[in-house]
């Protein structure tokens, strides 16, 4: 009896195995149908499935981590916490920095898909020669418009090169959920916020048309202070703007934390007499962000979420 039961099992086994490889044979010998991606830079054309991707902003390495995508190489000068595991995997090579890449080790990886931010473009065409490059269409001066339906489609176009359609949907499902739970804890709420980025000893306002736009946009925060085009760098905060805007939640995004890889700035360490004269500094509601997140990020799935659970920290009793 022992021994019917055992070949059973061998069978059984065998078959699940045959099964198994049959499915995954079945998988590969899908055809890769070529794909143009259109973006700011151009048309990129793509006519066979990716298989060694090399991606030169955080933000895409979070997409493909997302998607359960290899990446063989990317930039490791400043890799957020979320990403940590990429830091000294060995099978990740590192590609130089973010802002400026190094082209000779891209061409030594031989990717067969590059993948770039704005941050990158000035490399494009020379990208383009080592193998498909595509922008991430992001803009990091405004994201006031469209931030959030970029970054699904980003996140979908990737699904479809890679096959990995289902998983982008889910993902791009569960981004929706969670920028609606913003809209509704954000929803009627009369309280006013700054967004300040600090650098080294010296501060500076986001407000709607800036690097940080989406978060009143999209994600429903009513804004404090006058809406001038912050872009990039953001508005140096005086004591007039301070007075001006009196926010009632103050979200402090410490750069020089993640740049220059200090402690990050808490409500003992920060010495900015005029941002503790708010009714935020006042009232408890100043929230010092993720800046990794916020800063070196702040336009993929995971950054998003992140932004979105520190701007809720805000609102809670």
């Amino acid at each position: 009896m022992s021994f019917t039961f055992r070949g059973a099992a061998l069978l059984l086994a065998g078959m699940t195995a045959l099964s198994a490889c049959a499915q995954s044979a079945a998988v590969a010998a899908q055809p890769f149908t070529p794909m143009t991606v259109q973006h700011q830079l151009g048309k990129t054309v793509v006519s066979k499935q990716p298989q060694r991707v090399a991606a030169l902003d955080m933000n895409e390495v979070d997409f493909l981590d997302q998607l359960g995508v290899p990446v063989i190489g990317m930039p490791k000068d400043f890799i957020p916490h979320f990403l940590a595991k990429y830091q000294n995997a060995p099978r990740v090579q590192d590609l130089g920095s973010i802002v400026q890449p190094n082209v000779e080790r891209v061409h030594a990886a031989r990717p067969d898909l590059i993948l770039i931010t704005s941050l990158q473009a000035g490399q494009y065409k020379e990208l383009s020669q080592i193998a498909p490059t595509i922008q991430f269409d992001v803009d990091y001066r405004n994201s006031a418009t469209r931030h959030i339906e970029v970054i699904k489609d980003h996140l979908l176009t990737l699904g479809q090169l890679f096959g990995r359609q289902d998983t982008a949907r889910a993902k791009a499902a569960e981004l929706d959920a969670k920028v609606q739970q913003a809209r509704q804890a954000t929803k009627d709420r009369p309280e006013k916020a700054l967004i300040v980025l600090h650098n080294n000893g010296a501060f500076s306002s986001f407000g709607p048309q800036s690097r940080y736009g989406f978060v009143f946009s999209a994600l429903g925060v009513r804004p404090a202070g006058p809406a001038a085009d912050t872009g990039l760098h953001g508005q140096p905060v005086s004591s007039e703007f301070i007075q001006q805007a009196d926010p009632d939640i103050i979200y402090v995004v410490d750069r020089t934390a993640v740049m220059e890889r200090r402690a990050a700035l808490d409500a003992d360490s920060l010495g900015n007499p005029l941002l503790r004269q708010t009714k935020a500094w006042k009232n408890g509601r100043v929230v010092f962000v993720d800046a990794q997140a916020w800063y070196v990020t702040a336009a993929s799935p995971t950054s998003v979420r992140i932004v979105i659970d520190d701007v809720l920290k805000a609102y809670r009793p």
